[in-house]
Formats: structure tokens, C-alpha cells, sequence
């Protein structure tokens, strides 16, 4: 069993449609499954995490899930076009390294509408950004969280063993 698993997640186009009223209709479906899940921690991806507090990022969330809201990732710039790819991956990578001792079997995934910011394909939860997070992909995080339970950590797709360890360095 693994100790903590983390999901770094996006708001728009996830807690609720993109483009539309920001209300976070989505969110309670998330936070049924955090519930489900006391080892999980939520981690805020969202770019919401440059214009508001960390306290005004909380109240969107129900009070008995603020203990499994564990922070938000770091901002980087990136120096080109190119470098946008990964870019929320490579900054949840970042956030990991100061709060594991051991990247290679942290459990996480990421939930977000933008395939782009993720390169593991296979621990994204890519939701549609004109539905925001549906019950089907409440099914696919319960799934992922259940591997996660039962000690499969190691889900990288195409990435070799020391990539994020040479990234972040």
C-alpha cells in the first residue's frame, strides 16, 4: 500500500466546463472520490493558483476535505514555446521533489482537460473541457487510486527511470 497518493489537479475545463459560469459543479464528484480515498492528497495545478490565495483556493473546496488539500505547485516561466509542453508536469515534479523523499514510487496522477500539460499520458484523467469532470472519469480516478492502493506506482508510459530525476535537478 502505498502512503500518499497525490492528484494535481486543473479547475477550468475540470471543476467546471471551460468558458463557462465557474461555478464548480465538477468539484463535488472530485471530492467523493478524494473521500473514498483517505491516502489521497489534492494538489492545485490550475493557473487559478497565480491569482488567488491559498485560502480563497480552500473555500472552494468542502471543509472536511481541506486536510487532503496538500498545497500548489510552483509557477515556472517558460523560456520558449517548446518548453509549454509537460509544463504542468514538469512543475508537479518539482512540487513532488520537496515533498518526497523518493520520486521513482511516488504514487500521483493529474487531472486535467489540456493533454498538453501532462507527458505520462498514463497518469492523466483527461476530461472533456466542454463537461468538466464527469462520473466516467470518477470511475477512472477510482481506478487509478485503487492501483495506487494496492502498490503500482510505477505507471510512466515511454518516460526512462531517471527522467524527472534529471529534469528537476
Amino acid at each position: 500500500m502505498t502512503r500518499r497518493a497525490y492528484i494535481f489537479t486543473d479547475f477550468d475545463g475540470v471543476t467546471h466546463p471551460w468558458g463557462e459560469v465557474e461555478d464548480f459543479r465538477c468539484l463535488p464528484l472530485i471530492e467523493g472520490v478524494v473521500r473514498e480515498y483517505p491516502e489521497s492528497r489534492i494538489v492545485i495545478a490550475s493557473d487559478w493558483r497565480m491569482l488567488f490565495s491559498m485560502q480563497k483556493l480552500l473555500a472552494r473546496f468542502s471543509s472536511d476535505v481541506h486536510p487532503q488539500i496538500a498545497g500548489a505547485t510552483p509557477h515556472m516561466l517558460p523560456k520558449n514555446g517548446a518548453e509549454l509542453h509537460g509544463l504542468r508536469e514538469r512543475e508537479a515534479m518539482i512540487w513532488l521533489s520537496q515533498h518526497e523523499p523518493n520520486l521513482r514510487d511516488v504514487a500521483w496522477c493529474a487531472i486535467d482537460d489540456a493533454p498538453g500539460n501532462w507527458s505520462t499520458r498514463s497518469r492523466l484523467i483527461l476530461t472533456d473541457f466542454k463537461r468538466g469532470f464527469t462520473a466516467e472519469d470518477a470511475d477512472a480516478l477510482r481506478r487509478m487510486l485503487e492501483g495506487f492502493r494496492s502498490g503500482n506506482t510505477q505507471l510512466r508510459d515511454t518516460d526512462p527511470p531517471s527522467f524527472w530525476e534529471r529534469s528537476i535537478a
